[in-house]
């Protein structure tokens, strides 16, 4: 039987220290990896015997402003054989961050990577038709990146009691 553990240390073995961070939530392991393996951990996750990791169920993307790495794209895979998931993140850099698509493993990358392109500026290298999806082409920013404030506090139209908030509690500095 394929454990949490099992993973980590095939990984660990092909990979060495390219592969940090590990930790396990709700019973799924976590584990990062930087550009240059990412794409090489999909694949050795995905064609090895025992692990078989044939799955994306899901790829996306996070914006963390204040970080180092201002932003993630995560890759969440399941073995069907195993019946376990995994959850790999590759941590990116800068304002117009770049990834190496994952279209040439899993045919399903391509909607998702759109997507998260579509949303947070990701531009995934080799993706053979990277351009929007669900916005329209001539939108200028990437909505899901944290950089708007989420309410504007130097409004006077709005009555916040009438959305079940008591306006003492909103703090002025956001």
């Amino acid at each position: 039987m394929t454990t949490n553990e099992t993973i980590l240390s095939k990984l660990k073995e092909n990979f060495g220290e390219k592969i940090t961070n590990p930790d396990l939530q709700y019973g799924i392991l976590s584990v990062s990896t930087d550009h240059e393996h990412i794409i090489k951990v999909l694949q050795f996750l995905r064609d090895d015997q025992e692990l078989q990791f044939g799955f994306l169920t899901d790829l996306c993307g996070l914006h963390y402003p204040h970080r180092d790495h201002k932003f993630e794209v995560v890759y969440h895979l399941h073995s069907f054989r195993n019946n376990i998931r995994l959850r790999v993140k590759l941590p990116l850099h800068g304002d117009a961050p770049h990834a190496p698509t994952a279209t040439g493993l899993w045919s399903s990358a391509n909607w998702m990577e759109r997507e998260t392109y579509d949303f947070f500026g990701i531009i995934f290298e080799g993706h053979p038709n990277l351009k929007r999806i669900l916005n329209v082409d001539e939108m200028t920013i990437f909505p899901l990146r944290k950089e708007y404030p989420l309410e504007d506090n130097t409004r006077k139209d709005k009555n916040d009691e009438l959305f079940g908030r008591d306006p003492k509690l909103i703090r002025a500095d956001l």
